[in-house]
């Protein structure tokens, strides 16, 4: 193996663990595709606290704690502890990162395990990926994720942001959205390139209906609706429980689905399970715990319509799981949400906090005849081998340059 072979770190914070199964996964997907073809090492620092122990008295899946190590797929994933205090000194979470993070590196490095630092999210990893690539002398890119768009909001933070993208040797970014957005904070638009997610067509395949709807206990002629993703309020789970009361009024057995749990930015459930009960709605939403990836196409193929009433996105790789199951996406027009949601034989996009806007795109796909070949077909299209193959092209050319 030469030195222009690249042999990649892996550095996000966002990855998933024994202790939090399902965060990140969608990085994991796309970059162990990548380590089919390039040697990859995966290093995912865990904030960390001296108290947090006694925060979870409070808040129980606070800051769950990963071993330093786990091998997932073959791939060595390391995940070093950095100084994080809760709600405080934000600002230098990219920089304690880094200095957490810095050991592991050391002995990767010794090891000559890499050669390029790939980051995700431009802050704080991107910030301590860049600060790491000088000290190692080594190319750094970092993927542009959605969270740049909040974060930009704080002074300190932005100008961390901007310091790390302007320092990175070459940005990928999941939508076109997120790329116009840094540019208008001053990053040269020719260093980035959109790569967006992708689906594993062969995973997210329609199973039986009726098979999957008696799993679940689903009346078979009901209309259903489902949603996918952590339970937080960025989700938007209780816009679509509000407008579900003028749903029934027309779909009187409607039922709809919610998917997921706690996750690091949080847990709403229980404001979730009382909001349904003050609307009296309990015969008609299940909220069905976390799923590995692997169960999910079970009860997206029970289901007739998928919505995401989100606040803010990047590229929502659940929104192609969901087509890849022949879903129709009902979803808001923020991030790069449009740009998946391309066509209105892919579903219907709505303005962010109209609730009736929402409400009518609901029942009109509910009535709607959709040609659901068609939209499995558009996922097929978006699968991750041509973005893996993107990306693999752009990591040689830096090691080669």
């Amino acid at each position: 193996m030469t030195d222009k072979t690249p042999r990649l770190v892996v550095f996000c914070s966002l990855f998933p663990s024994s202790a939090q199964p399902n965060s990140g996964v969608f990085i994991r997907e796309r970059m162990f595709r990548v380590g089919q073809q390039l040697p990859i090492v995966v290093v995912s620092p865990v904030a960390w606290f001296p108290l947090q122990s006694l925060i979870r008295l409070v808040k129980p899946g606070f800051r769950p704690q990963p071993p330093k190590f786990e091998l997932q797929q073959g791939v060595e994933v390391y995940y070093p502890r950095f100084l994080s205090i809760p709600g405080f000194l934000k600002q230098w979470d990219g920089f304690m990162m880094a200095l957490g993070a810095l050991p592991t590196m050391v002995r990767l490095k010794r090891k000559h395990r890499f050669n390029l630092i790939d980051a995700h999210f431009a802050y704080p990893d991107g910030y301590a990926a860049t600060w790491l690539g000088k000290r190692f002398k080594v190319p750094v890119t970092i993927t542009l994720r959605g969270t740049e768009v909040s974060l930009s909001k704080f002074p300190a933070r932005k100008l961390r942001i901007v310091s790390a993208l302007q320092r990175a040797t070459k940005i990928f970014s999941v939508a076109d959205s997120l790329k116009r957005h840094v540019v208008a904070l001053g990053i040269d638009s020719n260093k980035i390139q959109v790569v967006g997610n992708g689906v594993d067509a062969d995973k997210f395949q329609p199973v039986d209906r009726a098979e999957a709807r008696r799993d679940l206990n689903l009346p078979e002629g009901a209309p259903v609706l489902i949603s996918v993703g952590g339970l937080v309020d960025r989700k938007g789970y209780h816009r679509v429980i509000e407008v579900l009361p003028l749903l029934l009024k027309a779909f009187p057995d409607l039922m709809y689905l919610i998917v997921g749990g706690a996750c690091a930015e949080g847990n709403n459930r229980k404001q979730l399970e009382q909001q349904v009960a003050d609307l009296n709605l309990q015969n008609h939403v299940r909220f069905l715990g976390p799923l590995p990836s692997e169960q999910l196409k079970s009860p997206l193929s029970a289901s007739d319509i998928f919505v995401l009433s989100t606040a803010n996105e990047g590229w929502a790789n659940v929104f192609l799981e969901a087509m890849a199951c022949g879903l129709p996406v009902i979803t808001t027009d923020v991030g790069g949400n449009s740009e998946v949601v391309n066509d209105a034989s892919l579903g219907a996009i709505v303005p962010f906090g109209d609730s009736s806007a929402l409400q009518l795109a609901l029942s009109d796909a509910l009535n709607k005849q959709w040609d659901r070949q068609a939209i499995r077909h558009y996922a097929e299209q978006n699968a991750w081998h041509h973005r893996v193959d993107t990306l693999v092209a752009e990591f040689k050319r830096i090691c080669l340059s």
